[in-house]
C-alpha cells in the first residue's frame, strides 16, 4: 500500500467521517492524519474482508476514542465553538502553552518549524507542504512526529 495513493484516494472520506465524530476541525485533520500513519503501519493486517474505506474509518474511530479517554484532551483540542470563559481551564491552556514552548527549542528541525507553522501560525497540511516544497503526505507525518515527540517529553 502506496500512503500517497491511499491517502489522495480516502482522505475526504475519512476526514467527513471524524468531523461528524467530533465536530472540531482541528481535532479532525489530526486524527485524520494519525489514522493513515496507523494503517500503513498495519497494512499487513488487512485481510480484504471489507472495504478499505470502512478499515481506516474503524482506525479513525478508535483513535478518535483512545484521544478522548486522554486527560489532554479537552485542552489539546479547544472547541471550534466558542464557549463559556472559565478562568482555571485558560490558566491550564497558558501552562501548557509555556511548557510546549520550552520543549520546542530543544526540538529537532523540520520538525520545530512544522509543528510551530501547524499550532501556532495555523497554517493548513497544504500549506505547510508548500512552505518545504514538499508533499502534504510528508507535513502531516512530520507534524505527527513532532507532535509525538512533544507528548514524549511533556510525559517525562
Amino acid at each position: 500500500m502506496d500512503f500517497d495513493s491511499l491517502y489522495k484516494t480516502y482522505a475526504v472520506d475519512v476526514y467527513n467521517y471524524v468531523l461528524s465524530l467530533c465536530g472540531n476541525k482541528h481535532m479532525t485533520e489530526d486524527i485524520t492524519s494519525e489514522t493513515f500513519i496507523k494503517a500503513i503501519k498495519a497494512a499487513d493486517k488487512f485481510k480484504g474482508d471489507c472495504k478499505i474505506r470502512v478499515w481506516l474509518c474503524q482506525i479513525a474511530k478508535n483513535t478518535y476514542y483512545n484521544l478522548s479517554k486522554q486527560s489532554k484532551f479537552v485542552t489539546e483540542f479547544p472547541p471550534d465553538l466558542p464557549c463559556e470563559d472559565n478562568f482555571e481551564l485558560r490558566l491550564i491552556d497558558r501552562v501548557q502553552a509555556i511548557e510546549i514552548h520550552k520543549l520546542l527549542h530543544i526540538l529537532d528541525e523540520p520538525y520545530k518549524e512544522v509543528f510551530s507553522l501547524r499550532i501556532f501560525a495555523e497554517l493548513s497540511f497544504a500549506e505547510i507542504a508548500e512552505v518545504f516544497s514538499k508533499s502534504e503526505s510528508w507535513a502531516r507525518v512530520t507534524f505527527h512526529r513532532a507532535k509525538n515527540k512533544i507528548r514524549e517529553a511533556i510525559e517525562k
